[in-house]
């Protein structure tokens, strides 16, 4: 069906009715041009919407139309509803606040981005003789109440069923006796049709249920409701008592002295109040999202019990593409912990946190994560979204990559303790990194056309930046954010020298740029961006790297990049480098001592230099600092902090203090390479190396990814020195395979079995027998 023209304009109701309007028109089918062979509706608002067909749902998706940059790009999403429209039918929508209209950041601003809620939309309705009736959002709709008086992402949604009016959505509703007040016309508000863009990515949708594993009665009485996983979502649930009686829902990830624990939280209520009409309600309350395992239940009628209401998992529409499991059952609820982090920050984008007044799309952590979330699930086209949005934030603010796309903070007061906004190292990195982590990944240059401007941009803003020593060594700079040495309040505050960092993320970031110019034929800007890593590679030599190897700071993070990074100038520096990463980890216990810019690297760095066995000691301790410690506690999410919940049960006293951050999950990616043996020698894995490296605390592991090629399989299982590999590789491709201490063997598709060796000094990373 080829989709008529647009039409429609993008209206508003005359009265606000609490930030929860709902819009219909009704009308009928033209006669005389037989049945209808097809019929599409294209939607999307400036707030979010749910749209109906005759009182049904066009989609499955919820908080549509997501968070773009709503200057730039307003997306709208198509639905084929051939089979719900009737002679007489009914379009109908209901509208929420959204990221449009709602809070946004720890400011406590709403509205950052328009004071009115609009829809637009169009149903194109093809019959069989090609005619196309078009109808489209103007001024004869009509607006009118919901039941929801009250609705915002981070504070959450009430619901007042004695207004719901039934009908609505449905031909011959009468808007005369709606319970909630009277129903009023529309107007159409200035919009641009040209802002109107095709989702690259999928839609939000309920992925997943899950049920309560248990009720429990707080130290002061209240009712609380575990379900044993952290989740993103709503509950969801029937019940009937008494009209006007009132039911609250407050969330919180985690417990502290046997109470919901809200601290961290900070200004965002998290709360929903569901008002019963006195008959059978079914509440559900799709206007909000919480991040939460515990749920503090007050007013219920009668007994609550675990069969009495649902958690519905809300995330963006993925497959699942990768797996993991090895004998460690800690490591295997580790990387659960990472599915599970993915699965609630990818929410329509990328987000830092999904549950305190932020939930913003902050750059840094997915330039780390990417890699990770590349194998877990197929996220190419919903990052190749996202960075569109981070292409437009960049051209609007003259080749400066913001920290948050989109970026709202532009919008907010800037803290004293920062400068004006300029390139952030790592963060402004994801518009590099990010791209070719999917190139890597998928092996389709699309993303990488799509984005090559920015990637250029951002890599000659950068230049532009660097003092005249060569170093990126001015400005303000995140550094190794988190670093478990800071000070909780001073979460900057780093071992790492933050010029360091920069410099050598600069590195990576001029490398990656010369090699994507170099894939696109641009071969004079291939040729600059290699001389101007060849000159940043030559300064940090000369002015971070000591005669003796020591670099400055001396500390895990700067061997750790300097080492992934493949900044250092000679295979003797790289293996002082990789000898003192070792040490340092060594004579720290194995306890993680980097941040946010160190931790995505330390085990690939020490692996890649000979020191398989003290990566895996960081894998496997589990005192904190560490990545099994918040396993140890109980967590079901990747935390924020190392140390976001203490030894002793109370919450981390830090302003930032998040149970579902992702970023420092990134340690998957060198699970799946070196524990699973899983990494690609060609993009999209046209050519795959399978190279397991076994350590000690884990005898077998089992790892499979589905690429564009087929599903790659690797099982191995180390016994008394002897490892027993198992590989399959799908037609079309060509493996390498190298167990420790053998030579590479290539071989095609099918499935193959090896048998090695395992040294002790592999397995046994504390040196004992």
């Amino acid at each position: 069906m080829t989709l008529a023209p647009w039409h429609a304009a993008m209206i508003s109701p005359d009265q606000d009715f609490d930030g929860a309007p709902l819009l219909r028109k009704e009308f009928t089918l033209e006669e005389g041009h037989g049945a209808v062979a097809k019929a599409t509706l294209r939607a999307t608002a400036c707030g979010i919407y749910e749209s109906f067909i005759n009182g049904k749902p066009a989609g499955g998706d919820v908080l549509s139309p997501g968070w773009s940059s709503y200057e730039w790009r307003l997306r709208y999403r198509s639905y084929d509803v051939t089979a719900l429209v009737e002679p007489s039918t009914v379009l109908g929508v209901e509208l929420g606040n959204g990221w449009y209209r709602g809070r946004l950041a720890w400011h406590g601003m709403s509205g950052l981005y328009g004071s009115e809620l609009g829809f637009f939309g169009q149903l194109d309705i093809e019959y069989a003789d090609g005619h196309v009736q078009s109808v489209g959002s103007d001024k004869t709709w009509q607006a009118g109440p919901s039941s929801t008086t009250a609705n915002d992402l981070y504070d959450g949604q009430s619901i007042d069923a004695r207004r719901e009016p039934a009908g609505w959505a449905r031909p011959g509703f009468d808007a005369d006796s709606s319970p909630a007040g009277a129903w009023t016309g529309v107007h159409e508000l200035e919009f641009d049709v040209e802002r109107l863009a095709e989702p690259v990515g999928p839609p939000v949708v309920r992925a997943d249920v899950v049920k309560p594993v248990q009720i429990l009665t707080s130290p002061s009485g209240k009712t609380l409701v575990d379900f044993g996983q952290n989740l993103v979502g709503w509950l969801r649930f029937t019940v009937r008592g008494k009209a006007g009686a009132t039911i609250t829902v407050r969330h919180a990830e985690v417990l502290e002295d046997g109470e919901l624990g809200t601290r961290p939280l900070r200004s965002a209520k998290a709360a929903d109040t569901f008002i019963l009409s006195g008959g059978e309600d079914s509440f559900e309350p799709t206007k909000t999202f919480h991040g939460f395992r515990y749920a503090e239940i007050t007013g219920w009628p009668g007994t609550l019990t675990a069969e009495s209401l649902e958690a519905v998992v809300v995330h963006s529409e993925l497959e699942r593409i990768g797996e993991f499991e090895c004998s460690n059952p800690l490591v295997n609820q580790l990387h659960r912990n990472i599915v599970w982090g993915l699965k609630g920050n990818f929410l329509d984008l990328p987000t830092d946190c999904p549950q305190r007044d932020e939930r913003l799309g902050w750059t840094g952590d997915i330039a780390v994560f990417a890699p990770t979330a590349a194998f877990l699930y197929d996220v190419k086209g919903f990052l190749q979204d996202w960075l569109l949005d981070l292409a437009a934030e960049q051209q609007a603010a003259d080749g400066l990559v913001p920290i948050t796309v989109p970026d709202a903070l532009k919008y907010c007061p800037q803290p004293a303790e920062f400068p004006a906004p300029e390139s952030s190292a790592l963060w402004s990195e994801a518009s590099v990194w990010v791209p070719w982590a999917l190139w890597e990944a998928y092996g389709d240059d699309t993303v990488l056309r799509n984005q090559y401007g920015s990637m250029a941009s951002h890599t000659r803003r950068v230049e532009g930046l660097l003092s005249p020593t060569g170093l990126w060594d001015q400005g303000f700079q995140f550094g190794d954010w988190l670093d478990p040495d800071a000070d909780p309040d001073q979460p900057w505050a780093a071992k790492a020298d933050t010029g360091v960092v920069a410099t050598a993320c600069l590195y990576r970031t001029a490398s990656i740029t010369a090699q994507t110019a170099r894939l696109l034929g641009k071969t004079d800007d291939a040729e600059h961006f290699d001389q101007l890593a060849a000159r940043v590679r030559a300064s940090f030599a000369e002015h971070y790297v000591a005669t003796d190897g020591t670099i400055r700071s001396d500390c895990t993070t700067v061997y750790a990049l300097a080492i992934a990074f493949d900044i250092l100038e000679t295979s003797s520096r790289r293996e002082f480098a990789g000898n003192r990463l070792a040490e340092l980890v060594r004579d720290n216990g194995y306890r993680v001592s980097t941040g946010f810019a160190g931790t995505p690297f330390i085990t690939h760095a020490l692996t890649d230099t000979g020191h398989a066995g003290e990566a895996y000691g960081l894998l496997l301790e589990e005192s904190c600092p560490s990545w099994l410690y918040p396993v140890t506690m109980g967590a079901t999410t990747i935390w924020e902090r190392w140390d976001s919940m203490l030894p002793d049960g109370t919450i981390n006293p830090g302003e930032m203090t998040s149970f579902n951050h992702y970023a420092l999950g990134a340690v998957a990616d060198w699970m799946h390479k070196a524990i699973g043996g899983i990494r690609p020698l060609e993009p999209g894995y046209a050519k795959v190396l399978i190279a397991p490296q076994p350590g000690e605390g884990i005898d077998w592991a089992r790892t499979a990814l589905k690429t564009p090629h087929g599903t790659v399989r690797v099982e191995w299982r180390a016994a008394c020195g002897v490892l027993e590999l198992e590989a399959t590789v799908p037609e079309g491709v060509t493996a390498d395979v190298e167990l420790p201490g053998g030579e590479r063997r290539s071989v095609g598709a099918g499935t193959h079995s090896f048998t090695g060796y395992v040294a002790s000094s592999q397995l046994d990373y504390q040196g004992t027998p």
